[in-house]
């Protein structure tokens, strides 16, 4: 391989730095004709047409029956809580992104963190039963990188002691398990819509609802808990999209299966170019029946490299390669998590390790080949 000075030698764009995510922008005049319909409407919320055409669009998409839009990811963890009425004690992981903790402070639920599995990164079924308590009303788990949780292991615990089960699954749009939709596992399942996902609405989110009774009450509570005009039933919260984030929805949503499709091809190339490179090592995670978004590629730098995952971090920063140690910290490590006993380090020896080797390489659909072989180079060209 050639060595790291050269390879600013081939012609490339003025500006190359790479990030981990970049948010997957059509033309803007594909965009157009939805703002003036908009604008001619002058409806822009409160579940207007293109929030009711998405909500349509995304069942059918991905092959779920109620779909509940928010304005974000976070408030619909939060609303998800609130829809069930969990109280007490909430088993999940420390290996997430900080809103599956925090949805759980704002309700005044104490989070239980359990170790995680070596091979997905996932809660790990076979530690959650010591973790029950009295208090115990529920399990969050995390579909990470968009990799399927163990949902028969984990609801057969759920059944067994009578909890319910909320899958943050803001990785997991369009992921499928034996067949069906990850989605349609546990009592509900939330996505998100960032900018950075593999379909995104600028900002947003939604509830994937087992039952129209189930949506309904989900509905009160993102508008502030109105049914009609003078009618109040719930203390809700305003969870609302805009008609321009669903909108821009509508058109993501034609372009999603050709981003997928590119985010395939780059994982692809990604293994085949690492394969020979000692130290690093792809996660999978995905079961033989499962089918993946390929929203992240993340790597584990192991001993075999010669240097440490913070090291190849800087290294990558320097050639202008903007990689994520996504997870790092753990959620238990912050300040409002530390002192509960269940965040203790000797509690959480798999996901401690793995918080200190992960690092998620570039992946979106504008990715090149020319930009993903050379940062394997840099990678390549790093090992000591």
């Amino acid at each position: 391989m050639n060595a790291i000075p050269h390879l600013r030698a081939v012609e490339t764009p003025v500006d190359e730095r790479i990030y981990v995510t970049q948010p997957h922008l059509p033309p803007l005049s594909e965009f157009m004709p939805y703002l003036e319909e908009i604008w001619e409407s002058k409806v822009l919320s409160n579940g207007g047409p293109f929030h009711q055409q998405l909500e349509k669009a995304l069942c059918e998409y991905l092959g779920v029956e109620h779909l509940a839009l928010f304005t974000n990811g976070t408030l619909a963890l939060v609303t998800a809580l609130q829809a069930l009425r969990v109280t007490g004690e909430v088993i999940t992981t420390p290996y997430s992104f900080v809103a599956t903790a925090h949805s759980l402070l704002w309700n005044g639920i104490k989070p239980v963190f359990v170790d995680i599995d070596p091979r997905t990164l996932n809660l790990d079924p076979a530690r959650i039963e010591a973790a029950i308590t009295p208090q115990t009303t529920a399990i969050m788990p995390v579909h990470v990188y968009g990799h399927p949780c163990d949902v028969e292991a984990i609801q057969k615990i759920a059944d067994n002691y009578n909890l319910k089960v909320i899958y943050d699954a803001a990785h997991a749009f369009g992921v499928q398990t034996k067949g069906q939709s990850v989605l349609k596992h546990g009592d509900l399942s939330i996505l998100s819509f960032h900018a950075t996902k593999v379909f995104n609405t600028f900002e947003g989110g939604a509830i994937v609802c087992p039952d129209a009774k189930t949506k309904q009450r989900i509905d009160h509570l993102k508008n502030f808990g109105f049914v009609n005009e003078t009618t109040v039933v719930a203390a809700g919260i305003n969870g609302k999209m805009s008609e321009i984030n669903a909108a821009f929805g509508m058109l993501q949503l034609k372009h999603v299966d050709g981003a997928i499709a590119r985010r395939k091809q780059i994982d692809t190339l990604y293994r085949s170019l690492l394969a020979d490179v000692d130290g690093i090592r792809c996660l999978s995670g995905m079961g033989a029946d499962d089918v993946p978004n390929h929203a992240y590629f993340p790597v584990l730098v192991e001993g075999g490299y010669g240097r440490s995952r913070d090291d190849l971090y800087q290294l990558l920063r320097d050639n202008e390669v903007f990689g994520r140690r996504y997870f790092y910290p753990l959620i238990s490590e912050f300040p409002m998590y530390r002192g509960l006993p269940s965040a203790a380090p000797s509690n959480l020896p798999t996901a401690s390790d793995a918080s200190g080797k992960v690092l998620c390489l570039p992946m979106y659909p504008a990715l090149t080949d020319h930009d993903v072989e050379r940062i394997v180079r840099v990678i390549a060209d790093g090992a000591q």
